[in-house]
């Protein structure tokens, strides 16, 4: 096992190198981005003192080097103006957008992203899968008719619809506050139990409309894998055998159907930080997702690169860790190289 983990590390290593290399390049092909634009407003302007800024602006972010110059810089394994400064050193870029390097412009937003989406993972199946137990089970009973209608609600409401009621009737009701991840007293607070409390109230409201799709979609799925799974001839020999109904099922059965979903952990966590940005401008979510939007419109290039990156991270991580729980789950997996 620590020879395949060791094995992985360096593919994956590999993988973000070829993906930090075509997010440059995507980056760079749109003409222009916001800092040449800026320096063709200076030399517009004329003047020497605007000329003079306009030079250093592109003596000091590299854009007199040719591309791929630009791109070693970047990662840091090339020495820039400021020598080996890049994102392997820690140096994520200057955001031209916000006027400050791209480590404060995302700062807290990067834990609060990771934070929501993992909210909205344990969400997701923690309700999923017992309702999806309970459909397949008890096929064609009033639970499963009222599983189904909930499903199928779930998937065809729009996220930021439902996040529109909820804001309103949870500020109506509950008195919490619209929007955020916090209360307005709490946003530059140093940290503080009543600070968390009140995080853990503004989570309800994008846990559950982030995650409302994704377990209806989940129940159906699972659901649909458990009959499959269900009318095998392992099964039908477990419970002629005296095997225990729960038992038989949750031993069998259910570790089989859960496959799909654990192989797909590695492309849930950056469709939640994509598919989420909606949600995060209705909400007004502190997540990375309005950033990288905005980013992308201004083209301002270093602070949606380290974006794109982070989102790349967290797919790789998620298709190690998926693999690593299969795996576990599967004896057919881990035993198939023997």
């Amino acid at each position: 096992m620590i020879a395949y983990i060791a094995r992985r590390l360096l593919t994956m290593a590999g993988t973000l190198l070829i993906i930090s290399a075509l997010v440059f390049v995507i980056i760079k092909l749109p003409p222009g981005d916001f800092l040449t634009n800026q320096i063709a407003e200076l030399r517009s302007q004329g003047g020497e003192a605007a000329a003079t800024k306009a030079a250093f602006l592109i003596k000091q972010y590299g854009l007199d080097l040719p591309v791929w110059k630009q791109y070693l810089v970047w990662i840091g394994v090339w020495p820039g103006p400021n020598g080996f400064s890049g994102l392997l050193q820690g140096d994520w870029g200057w955001s031209f957008e916000f006027d400050r390097p791209v480590n404060e412009v995302v700062g807290d937003t990067l834990w609060l992203t990771l934070l929501v989406n993992i909210a909205v993972l344990i969400f997701v199946h923690v309700v999923s899968i017992p309702i999806a137990i309970f459909s397949a089970v008890r096929q064609y009973s009033w639970g499963d008719y009222l599983a189904t209608f909930i499903g199928y609600i779930g998937l065809a409401m729009p996220n930021f619809l439902l996040a529109l009621i909820l804001l309103y009737y949870t500020n109506r009701w509950f008195g919490i506050s619209i929007g955020g991840l916090y209360d307005p007293q709490y946003a530059n607070a140093p940290w503080s139990w009543n600070k968390v409390v009140s995080l853990g109230q503004h989570l309800i409201v994008p846990t559950l409309v982030i995650g409302l799709s994704g377990t209806a979609a989940m129940i159906r799925r699972m659901r649909a894998n458990l009959l499959d799974e269900l009318s095998k001839q392992y099964y039908v020999t477990a419970k002629a055998k005296g095997v225990p109904p729960t038992k038989a099922l949750l031993k069998y059965p259910f570790r089989m159907a859960l496959n799909p979903f654990v192989a797909d952990i590695g492309n849930i966590l950056p469709h939640l930080v994509s598919g989420s940005i909606l949600v995060s401008l209705v909400l007004s979510l502190p997540t990375v997702g309005p950033i990288l939007l905005g980013a992308l419109r201004s083209q301002d290039q270093f602070l949606a690169a380290f974006i794109l990156m982070f989102v790349a991270i967290l797919t790789v991580i998620g298709m190690l860790i998926s693999d690593l729980l299969l795996a576990w789950l599967d004896p057919r997996i881990r035993l198939g190289a023997r």
